[in-house]
């Protein structure tokens, strides 16, 4: 294709809106420039997983390739380029002037901060900058907030029921809910023991996700200094680089998966990190997948008779139900949501959140799972990892800066209603209605965390006792003022009151003692 056609418009395709089947990329314009770019403003907002880094570099960097060999022009500005000037709306304006473009195109971002940044340029640029739709997700950004409209709580059981109605998915003729219940959740709580007991659990299917070699990616990422948590993995990459290869990945997992998804899906074991996960999370955050795609195939292996209703409406709920009713209380709750403290939580996390060297072997295996994968599943994150940070008092923002760095598919959109509102109840209740936290009791039903755990999970107090005993008692005990009166926590407060008072004295100097201590746990 020709280049001296006057370039008149910038379209910037950021690193999480990969997304070949836009309408901007259907027709080829000579006038057009997209723009790419990796910036440090981007890496450095916190710090991130070594492989979230290389993934979207790797990912963007397909792009280009994808882009060019369907004839379009692109301008790609890799981290170390010396024209790069590490910013978004700089570089830009720095492209704008070398082109002679007077128009910017952008896709509409999904996180406030980029939102903000886009809005308040347009508004004192000398260029036409103008947003369109990002043409990923079943809703718009303001869809959950109408709904819900003048009430207090949101509950997302509400939500999902109306997008299954909008949608049309899993309908029966009458527009009743097949298989006669909304939700499947209570069927889907089972703990996976192995093949070799006497339920003889099936294995979990090979990982299908594709290998690259991204050494390169990882060499220039060093070059720049820019600073990452975690394995980076970078010469055998296990996540997809385009939406060819996330298809493929969608198509595995409903073959091999998705059959064993509901039973298993809040299931934790030492030896099989995923399980039946999906690990879709990433395609579909980078916008490589599209909700629709997932949905359609979930609903048609149901309606072939591939998986079981509790599977597939679980699956469902989380991508048609979850996924857009997280973006929509985000959307109505920035900016601001990210300071919500509402259970006035300090603490600072201990070191071991980016080590994994703790003798707690349930945050040992999920913390260190997550510096090895960049990923753990939705009951790692919030009933292991979460519980923890909730019952011990780490500060919000240190729990939600930390879930924003460490996972791959953490975009603010989706992990800060996640981390501040369902994990750690710091904004009072709007999304969850009860903080959702855990003695030893449960992490042990649903996991294999507890056997030969250097601590004893039955014991509360004692230097052996599992930390999470007396934390989870003393949690419900100070933060009574707050939670005595929530409905949903009848149960405990009576078994705490219950207690002889001396036992409650014990509980609050172990616990208080375990978090002067929490680097040494």
């Amino acid at each position: 294709m020709s280049t001296d056609t006057q370039v008149q418009t910038l379209r910037l395709v950021l690193g999480d809106q990969l997304n070949p089947m836009h309408t901007w990329f259907q027709a080829v314009d000579p006038a057009v420039v997209y723009v790419l770019m990796e910036v440090r403003s981007e890496t450095d907002y916190v710090v991130h997983h070594a492989q979230k880094v290389i993934a979207i570099f790797a990912a963007m960097r397909d792009f280009q390739r994808m882009l060019e060999a369907a004839g379009h022009r692109v301008h790609y500005l890799r981290i170390n380029a010396p024209e790069n000037q590490q910013h978004i709306t700089k570089n830009l304006e720095y492209l704008a002037e070398h082109y002679g473009a007077r128009a910017v195109q952008c896709q509409s971002p999904d996180e406030w901060r980029l939102d903000a940044l886009l809005s308040t340029w347009r508004d004192t640029s000398s260029l036409s900058v103008e947003c369109v739709d990002s043409e990923h997700f079943l809703t718009d950004r303001f869809e959950a907030q109408r709904l819900f409209e003048g009430k207090r709580s949101w509950l997302m059981a509400s939500f999902y029921r109306a997008m299954r109605l909008k949608h049309g998915v899993l309908l029966d003729a009458g527009r009743q809910p097949v298989g006669g219940k909304w939700s499947f959740d209570a069927d889907n709580r089972h703990a996976w023991r192995g093949p070799t007991t006497k339920q003889a659990d099936p294995l979990p299917p090979p990982d299908r996700r594709p290998t690259h070699d991204h050494a390169s990616v990882w060499a220039d990422i060093q070059t720049a200094g820019v600073v990452t948590m975690g394995e980076p993995q970078a010469a055998t990459f296990r996540w997809p680089l385009n939406r060819a290869e996330a298809l493929v990945q969608l198509e595995a997992f409903i073959a091999e998966g998705l059959p064993y998804f509901g039973h298993y899906q809040d299931a934790m074991h030492t030896a099989h990190w995923r399980l039946f996960h999906a690990l879709l999370s990433f395609a579909l955050n980078v916008k490589m997948l599209s909700p629709k795609d997932v949905v359609q195939r979930a609903e048609q292996a149901y309606e072939a008779g591939l998986a079981p209703i509790e599977a597939v409406e679980g699956f469902i709920r989380q991508v048609l139900g979850w996924r857009e009713y997280i973006r929509g209380v985000y959307w109505a709750q920035m900016p601001g949501y990210d300071d919500s403290n509402e259970l006035d939580q300090q603490l600072a996390l201990p070191a071991w959140f980016w080590t994994g060297e703790t003798r707690m072997r349930c945050m040992q295996h999920a913390i260190g799972q997550s510096l090895t994968h960049a990923y753990a599943h939705h009951i790692q994150r919030l009933m292991v990892i979460g519980n923890f940070a909730l019952i011990a008092g780490l500060s919000p923002q240190a729990v939600h800066r930390w879930y924003l760095g460490i996972y791959i598919d953490a975009f603010e959109w989706v992990e800060l209603p996640n981390t501040i509102g369902m994990s750690q109840y710091a904004d009072g209740g709007l999304l969850a209605t009860k903080p959702y936290a855990s003695s030893a009791a449960y992490i042990h039903r649903m996991s294999d965390y507890c056997k030969g755990c250097h601590y004893k999970k039955d014991d509360k107090l004692g230097d052996d006792a599992c930390p999470l005993n007396a934390l989870y008692w003393d949690f419900f005990e100070q933060k009574k003022p707050l939670l005595g009166r929530n409905p949903r926590l009848g149960l405990v407060y009576k078994n705490l009151e219950r207690m002889p008072e001396t036992d409650r004295a014990a509980i609050a100097r172990k616990a208080a003692q375990t978090r002067d201590e929490l680097d040494r746990l």
